[in-house]
């Protein structure tokens, strides 16, 4: 068993709690309850990089259209927008769209004319350079990114140097390079005054803020060590066409390419990933073990990548986290985090028992994809804007140590991880042939 943490050690988590954007987010919400509406006559002028199911989904999050959109475990899509529906946030606009594909650009634009909003032919981008273009868009002052996560560092820090807001979808990366990048885009973005808040939903979810709250105040005692799951089924997945290049395949079917998405402990057991780091307070030193293999997802029309992880990942102190992640079918599903303190334990997300105490969190909870939103324009609004790229880098970067770990069958620790020079994926965008790599081989495969 790993040794508790000392009292140093749970004060300065307290004190990397009160310093991050969490702490920022609810000093934003306690100013609106004792002042009422904020600076509302600022408006928000959005423009969407990756008009896909996520990004059209995140967009009708951020004008609080949000009811029109389904999250189901098979993947995210955007149910048909009821006509004349309503938008709920005051002062918002949409000025412009950009994907790299034409008819993804042309289904989002369906839906926002089922809400009214109708955009100039000349606001839409289509190409690899569409985000340059719509970044050169000078109104634009909220950027959305929902591209694949392999472009996001890039476009995050040409949003940052052009100006922009930026809410991003997460992982923040795909590999240490661009980690790196979102790093010091967050440190311009602090300097320029700008918001970054991710797609990291939990840290907005009110039961999971008071839930980690508690924590953080002693109520389970000193953490030892904490259990981390997202174990589902198979997502989505698209055949591809005749006409198709290797490129359009990848770029269509992105989940199933490290060099796109990161593999699914990163792009998916993220988000609990995270809760881990926001619930201890910092990130892990070290991947102590790891397994995982793709043992059931073997078409090649599911790309490289593996169907199930598992990981053991050691913090300051010697408190431990198991992470395990699965994605096939028929099998017992677990989406969760639980953390084991001293005198108690918790869901992170509503629950604590510590001895005979039993607590429950029975408050409101508003969808957190939309609160998200609704925490970073306040933050804006307010003139003190949420920056969440570091916690948002760093859970990203816990998911590569976790996925490199597995695929090389090696401990690595955080300091190795972060000296790694490998950039995933080509060095041009262009359609055309582009070799799948070959599925990783523990034993084998090397992290450089």
């Amino acid at each position: 068993m790993a040794r508790p943490s000392s009292p140093s050690s749970r004060i300065s988590r307290r004190e990397f709690v009160r310093n991050t954007a969490l702490g920022a987010a609810a000093t934003a919400a306690s100013w609106r309850m004792a002042h009422g509406a904020l600076n509302d006559d600022f408006q928000v002028k959005i423009g969407l990089i990756g008009c896909g199911g996520r990004g059209t989904g995140a967009l009708l999050n951020a004008l609080g259209a949000a009811t029109h959109v389904i999250y189901p475990s098979a993947g995210y899509h955007t149910e048909n927008v009821a006509e004349n529906a309503a938008i709920a946030r005051p002062n918002i606009r949409v000025v412009a769209l950009a994907d790299v594909f034409a008819d993804r650009l042309q289904g989002c634009k369906a839906q926002l004319e089922k809400l009214g909003i109708k955009i100039p032919e000349e606001m839409y981008f289509v190409g690899f350079d569409a985000y340059q273009k719509l970044l050169g868009v000078e109104e634009i002052n909220y950027v959305i990114l929902a591209e694949p996560p392999h472009f996001r560092p890039a476009h995050l820090m040409a949003a940052v140097q052009s100006g922009k807001n930026v809410f991003m979808e997460k992982p923040a990366a795909v590999d240490v390079p661009g980690v790196k990048i979102v790093m010091q885009a967050g440190e311009l973005a602090a300097q320029k005054g700008l918001g970054i808040a991710a797609g990291t939903q939990r840290r907005h979810q009110l039961s999971y803020r008071e839930t980690l709250q508690r924590i953080h105040d002693g109520e389970i005692g000193d953490i030892i060590y904490a259990k981390a799951y997202w174990n589902g089924g198979e997502i989505w997945v698209i055949e591809r066409q005749p006409d198709w290049t290797d490129m359009e395949w990848q770029l269509r079917n992105w989940p199933y390419f490290t060099w796109l998405s990161g593999d699914h402990i990163l792009e998916q057991h993220v988000h609990n990933l995270d809760v881990m780091n926001w619930v201890i307070g910092t990130h892990p030193t070290r991947a102590v073990s790891g397994l995982g293999g793709r043992q059931v997802r073997t078409d090649p029309k599911f790309g490289h990548i593996f169907d199930h992880f598992a990981v053991e990942f050691e913090y300051p102190g010697g408190v431990t986290v198991f992470s395990q992640c699965r994605q096939i079918n028929g099998c017992q599903n677990i989406v969760s985090e639980e953390v084991i303190g001293s005198q108690g334990r918790s869901d992170c997300a509503q629950t604590i028992r510590a001895g005979d105490k039993r607590w429950r969190y029975r408050g409101a909870n508003p969808n957190p994809y939309e609160q998200e939103h609704e925490d970073l324009i306040a933050s804006i609004r307010e003139g003190k804007p949420l920056n969440e790229a570091q916690n948002v880098a760093e859970s990203t970067m816990m998911g590569i140590m976790g996925r490199e770990a597995v695929y090389s069958g090696q401990a690595i620790s955080w300091d190795e991880a972060m000296q790694s020079t490998t950039r995933l994926g080509p060095e041009r965008y262009e359609f055309g042939p582009l070799p799948v790599p070959p599925v990783a081989m523990p034993g084998q495969y090397r992290f450089t």
